[in-house]
């Protein structure tokens, strides 16, 4: 199996973090190791997949915590593992829950509290960066739990690459001209851009933010739903905090 780690997020003892990828228990096309139960895969056969990466992590399906993403600016606080509902991000301060985001291009973001000890997880896609979900997690984060932007770590996850990710005016339209690039009369966005300046302008240190320089797109051992269509499964990112 392989799994994506962070080497942020490996210099604490006390956190849990993987990301997923195509690799795993030799499944093969078109699905590979895919992790969701919308794309026409076997259920039984991601149940499997999923306990087995869980269980890589440390962990088990009775502690994750996945929710129905639907490219919203929906923020869930959870206090239990299980399905929670439609939602693109989690928060929480339990220890032992995995809070887990579904992605084969959109962009998952992992962020830890080192000071309070809690942990969000975030799915952000164009629709999500538009309704600013990123935004609305760290201001609860900030208003709700008291966080500091000097304590918070981030990793960002595999996603498209900018030079991959054309868009068309309905879309580029949302965004700022600095995150678009015109080549050959076709828009393609920085959608990375856009969350990682997000990031800065609430003032997290750039040290504390780790960004994955893989391409979900051109690296073929990773889910990606641009290049694949309906033949893409979808990878899971999960973070968690351990229990003492």
């Amino acid at each position: 199996m392989q799994i994506i780690k962070s080497s942020l997020f490996q210099k604490f003892l006390e956190i849990i973090f993987g990301l997923s990828t195509k690799i795993g228990l030799n499944r093969t096309e078109p699905f590979n190791f895919n992790m969701s139960l919308t794309v026409g895969d076997d259920p039984e056969i991601v149940r499997v997949n999923r306990e087995a990466f869980y269980n890589e992590l440390g962990l088990t399906t009775e502690q994750i915590a996945i929710q129905k993403q639907i490219h919203s600016d929906i923020v869930t606080i959870v206090g239990e593992p299980g399905l929670i509902g439609e939602s693109d991000a989690m928060i929480t301060a339990r220890k032992g829950i995995g809070l887990a985001i579904s992605t084969a291009d959109c962009i998952p973001i992992f962020i830890y509290d080192r000071k309070n000890e809690i942990i969000a997880a975030v799915h952000s896609g164009w629709r999500g960066n538009e309704k600013q979900i990123l935004r609305k997690t760290i201001l609860i984060l900030f208003e709700q739990f008291n966080c500091s932007p000097n304590d918070l770590l981030v990793y960002i996850g595999p996603s498209i690459c900018q030079k991959n990710y054309e868009v068309g005016d309905e879309v580029a339209k949302h965004f700022h001209r600095i995150y678009l690039k015109k080549i050959d009369n076709k828009l393609y966005l920085d959608i990375l851009g856009v969350n990682k300046d997000e990031l800065l302008n609430f003032g997290i240190q750039e040290s504390n933010i780790e960004i994955s320089s893989l391409c979900s797109y051109e690296e073929k051992y990773l889910h990606s739903y641009r290049r694949d269509g309906k033949n893409s499964g979808r990878a899971l990112g999960v973070i968690a905090m351990k229990e003492k």
